[in-house]
C-alpha cells in the first residue's frame, strides 16, 4: 500500500543499527507508523525532531504490516524554540499526548487542523491561552465534551467550582465565556492547565492505565 503526505512527527524510537521507528500525524491518514531506514545518519536524523512537518512517502505489502518511510523535511518547529524551555515542553508535550491518544490509521482534519493552527501561532507573545485552548477543542474532538457554556452565569468570577460527571473541578472563569482577560496571572494560567489536564487524564488515560506525559507536567511548573 503506497501513498504520499504531509505530516508532523510525533515520536520516534531506535530501531536496529540505522533506522528508527516514526509515528507521524498525516492529514488525510491520522496516526501512522513505519520504519525510516537510515534515520540515524546525521542528515535525515538533525530534521527528525518531534513536531518538524515532513513530507513522507509510504509503502507497505499490505495494512496489516508495518510499513517503512521515505522523508523529506518541509519545515523545521522544534529547532526554533531549543532555547525556550516552555515553549519547547508544550510542543513535547502536545505531541506526546496525541502520539498516545490518537488510533492507529484514522485520520482526523479537525484536530489536525488545530494542531497546525497552534504550532503556526506558538511564536506568538499569547501562546499558552492558544495551547489551553488547543486542550480544550482537543477533550471534545476526542469525543468527551465537558459543555462549559451550560456553567456560564451572569456574576464574573474568576474561578468556578463545577462538577462535571463525578468530579469537581475549578474553571477559570475565561474558559467558560471565551473572554480572555487583557492580563492573565500565572495563577490563572496554572489553574486552567490544571483543569484540561486533570478532564484529559480522567477522561482518556486513567481508564485505560495510561502514562501521562511528564513534558505536560513540567509545562504547569513553568507557571508557578
Amino acid at each position: 500500500m503506497n501513498w504520499e503526505d504531509e505530516c508532523y512527527l510525533l515520536s520516534k524510537r531506535k530501531f536496529r543499527e540505522n533506522a528508527n521507528i516514526i509515528n507521524v500525524f498525516s492529514h488525510s491518514r491520522g496516526k501512522i507508523s513505519g520504519v525510516v531506514y537510515g534515520g540515524n545518519s546525521r542528515k535525515i536524523r538533525n530534521y527528525l525532531q518531534i513536531s518538524n512537518k515532513l513530507f513522507v512517502v509510504h509503502s507497505s505489502k499490505n495494512e496489516n504490516r508495518l510499513g517503512y518511510f521515505k522523508t523529506e523535511l518541509i519545515k523545521p518547529i522544534s529547532p526554533k524554540y531549543f532555547n525556550d524551555k516552555e515553549r519547547t515542553s508544550a510542543i513535547v508535550s502536545l505531541c506526546s499526548i496525541l502520539d498516545i491518544l490518537l488510533p492507529e490509521g484514522q485520520p482526523n482534519k479537525n484536530i489536525y487542523n488545530s494542531f497546525e493552527k497552534f504550532i503556526n501561532s506558538i511564536n506568538l507573545d499569547n501562546w499558552i491561552i492558544l495551547y489551553i485552548f488547543f486542550e480544550l477543542n482537543l477533550i471534545k474532538y476526542l469525543g468527551y465534551d465537558p459543555n462549559l457554556i451550560k456553567f456560564k452565569e451572569n456574576n464574573n468570577i474568576p474561578i468556578h467550582k463545577i462538577k462535571i460527571d463525578t468530579f469537581l473541578y475549578e474553571v477559570p472563569d475565561f474558559l467558560i465565556s471565551r473572554k480572555v482577560p487583557e492580563e492573565l496571572s500565572n495563577s490563572l494560567i496554572r489553574k486552567s492547565l490544571y483543569f484540561t489536564r486533570n478532564i484529559i487524564q480522567n477522561k482518556f488515560f486513567i481508564p485505560t492505565n495510561l502514562i501521562f506525559p511528564r513534558s505536560r507536567l513540567q509545562l504547569e511548573n513553568y507557571f508557578n
